[in-house]
C-alpha cells in the first residue's frame, strides 16, 4: 500500500511538481485524439444541423480514440518516447525499456486517460480558488463553493489547492507504482540484459588477458634483455648487440600485441588490424628468450599449422605467460620446453630448476600476481588440462588439449 502523504510534504517535495508535469502532458497529448475521435463520431452519426452529441456519437467517439491512441502506441518510437518521459520526470527508474507492445499500450491509455482528467481538474480547482480568493472583494462572484461569509473564500481556497496537489501528488505515486510493471523491463528483458553484461564482463577479461600475458611478457624480456646487454657490453659485444636487437623486436611484437587488444575496444574498428600471434610463432618466443641470456632447450615434435586457430592462439598466451613467470621466479636458470603434436592434440611441457632455499625469491617491478589464475582461465575457456607445480627439484608447468579432427 502507498503510505500517507505528510501535510507539507507533497506541497514543498519536487517530485510532486514533476509528476503533475508528466500528467499536463499526458492531458495535452490527449486533447488531439478527444478532438478528432468527437469530430469524426459527430460526422458519422449525426444528420442534424447543428450536430447534437448522442450517446451513439459519444460511444463511437471513445472507440475511435481507444483505436487511435492504441494505433499510436505501437509505434516503436512512441514506446521509446513515453519511456523517456517518464524517466526524465521521476515516474520511472529502470533504464531498460521493455521489449513488449501490449504493456506500454496499456501504459499510454492510462497516462492520457489520467493526465486528460488531472488537466480539467487543474482548471477547475485554480479558477475555484481564484473566485474564493476574490470573494471579499467582490460580493457579487457567484460560485458553487463561495461561502457564505465572504471573507472565508482566501482560507477555503488555500485548503482547495492543498487538495489538489495533494491529489496530484498521490496520483504522481500511484503511477510510480505501476510504470515499472508496464513500461519496465520483462524478465526476458533483464535476462538478455544479463547475458549481455556477462559478455561485456568476459570480453574485458579476456582483453585484461591479452594485456597482461602479451605486454607482460615483453616487459620482463625486454628488462632481462637489456640486463644482458649492460652486463656484458664489454666481454661480449656481439651477443650485447643481438640481444639489443631483439629488444626491438620485442618491442614491436609488443606494440602489435598492443594494436590488437586496443582494436578489439574500438568500437569503429570490426576486426583487429593485427592478427594475435599463434603457435607459429613459437619459434620467435623461445629465440628472444634465448637472448635474455636463458639457457632455453626447445623440442617441437610435430606440425603447428593443423592446430586450429582458436586453440593456437590461446596455447601461444599460456606457453608465453609460463616462459614469463620462468623468467620472473628463476632467471638465468635453464629451461626447457617440449611440445608434442598429432592431429587431435598436443601437449606442452615446461620445465625449469627451483630456487635454492636459501636463495631470496626474486621479485619483478611488473609481476602482477595473475599469470598463474590467467593461464588456468584459458586452459579451461578452451577445455584444456593445466598443471604445475614442483616436481623433485623442477618445477612442471604441462598443458595437454584435444580436439575433433575436422578434416
Amino acid at each position: 500500500m502507498t503510505a500517507p502523504i505528510p501535510p507539507l510534504g507533497a506541497l514543498t517535495s519536487p517530485h510532486t511538481y514533476r509528476h503533475w508535469a508528466h500528467l499536463i502532458i499526458g492531458g495535452a497529448l490527449a486533447t488531439p485524439y478527444l478532438m478528432a475521435s468527437l469530430v469524426l463520431a459527430s460526422l458519422i452519426t449525426d444528420t442534424t444541423t447543428p450536430p447534437t452529441p448522442t450517446g451513439l456519437t459519444l460511444t463511437l467517439a471513445l472507440a475511435i480514440g481507444l483505436t487511435l491512441i492504441t494505433a499510436t502506441a505501437l509505434i516503436p518510437a512512441t514506446r521509446t518516447g513515453q519511456h523517456h518521459l517518464a524517466h526524465a520526470l521521476g515516474i520511472l527508474h529502470d533504464t531498460t525499456p521493455t521489449s513488449g507492445r501490449l504493456r506500454p499500450t496499456l501504459w499510454l491509455h492510462l497516462h492520457l486517460t489520467i493526465g486528460l482528467l488531472a488537466c480539467i481538474a487543474t482548471m477547475v480547482a485554480l479558477t475555484e480558488a481564484a473566485l474564493l480568493t476574490l470573494a471579499p472583494l467582490d460580493h457579487g462572484t457567484a460560485t458553487p463553493l463561495t461561502p457564505t461569509h465572504p471573507y472565508l473564500g482566501p482560507p477555503l481556497a488555500l485548503l482547495w489547492l492543498l487538495a489538489l496537489i495533494h491529489t496530484i501528488a498521490l496520483t504522481g505515486r500511484l503511477l510510480t507504482k505501476i510504470a515499472p510493471h508496464l513500461l519496465g523491463p520483462t524478465p526476458t528483458d533483464r535476462l538478455a540484459a544479463a547475458q549481455a553484461h556477462a559478455h561485456r564482463l568476459a570480453e574485458r577479461n579476456r582483453l585484461a588477458r591479452e594485456l597482461h600475458d602479451g605486454l607482460g611478457h615483453a616487459l620482463s624480456v625486454v628488462t632481462l634483455q637489456a640486463a644482458t646487454a649492460a652486463r656484458l657490453l664489454d666481454t661480449d659485444p656481439d651477443f650485447a648487440r643481438q640481444a639489443l636487437t631483439h629488444i626491438a623486436d620485442t618491442a614491436r611484437t609488443a606494440t602489435a600485441d598492443l594494436d590488437h587488444a586496443l582494436g578489439l575496444l574500438r568500437q569503429d574498428t570490426p576486426t583487429p588490424r593485427t592478427p594475435p600471434p599463434d603457435l607459429t610463432h613459437l619459434p620467435h618466443l623461445t629465440q628472444a628468450t634465448r637472448h635474455t641470456g636463458t639457457d632455453l632447450t626447445s623440442h617441437i615434435d610435430g606440425p603447428l599449422d593443423h592446430i586450429p586457430t582458436l586453440l593456437s592462439r590461446e596455447t601461444y598466451r599460456i606457453t608465453q605467460e609460463a616462459l614469463t613467470n620462468a623468467l620472473r621466479h628463476a632467471p638465468h636458470q635453464p629451461l626447457t620446453l617440449t611440445l608434442k603434436t598429432t592431429p587431435t592434440s598436443l601437449t606442452l611441457t615446461l620445465t625449469n630448476p627451483l630456487p635454492t632455499p636459501h636463495r631470496p625469491r626474486r621479485r619483478h617491478p611488473t609481476r602482477g600476481g595473475h599469470g598463474l589464475h590467467g593461464m588456468r582461465e584459458r586452459a579451461h575457456l578452451i577445455g584444456a588440462t593445466l598443471t604445475h607445480g614442483p616436481h623433485h627439484d623442477q618445477w612442471t608447468t604441462t598443458l595437454h588439449l584435444t580436439w575433433k579432427d575436422t578434416r
